[in-house]
């Protein structure tokens, strides 16, 4: 039987996506994503954050960059990955990654929405973002799925 790696987190970005291109116009984004948890020590309510490297290739990488910004939530699916490199100093260092294979943004569509009025009016612009996340209802009220 084979292994199975899957990572399942949900958190918020601890900053923008960063984006590069590589050779062959390959994108590639990163950014931490901060996951916490909070439990009862001593009688006490201790919170707890984990820091996730969190890393997305090509057409996710694109969307990351697009939609993506410090501090909104998300849910991220991906695998582990464990890399390595020398630094300036010649010295072998690792670094664990989450591949992310896809993700969902979380909280209000309005979180999402870039340079959003802070009126509640919302602008042309964002009418792109608006037909990504509809769901079509039909006229029964069911959802099509």
């Amino acid at each position: 039987m084979s292994g199975i790696n899957k990572v399942i987190l949900v958190g918020h970005l601890g900053k923008d996506p960063e984006v590069r291109h590589l050779e062959g116009g390959v994108t590639v984004a990163s950014f931490p994503l901060a996951t916490s948890e909070t439990f009862n020590k001593d009688g006490k309510r201790v919170e707890q954050t984990e820091w996730h490297n969190i890393v997305l290739w090509r057409g996710l990488a694109e969307v990351a960059s697009k939609y993506l910004q410090k501090g909104k939530l998300v849910y991220i699916e991906g695998k582990l990955r464990t890399r390595s490199f020398e630094d300036k100093e010649k010295v072998k260092k690792y670094v664990t990654e989450v591949v992310a294979e896809n993700f969902t943004m979380l909280g209000r569509k309005s979180d999402f929405e870039p340079n959003a009025p802070t009126n509640g009016n919302s602008s042309n612009i964002n009418n792109k973002i608006e037909d990504d996340f509809s769901t079509s209802i039909d006229e029964a009220g069911d959802l099509p799925f």
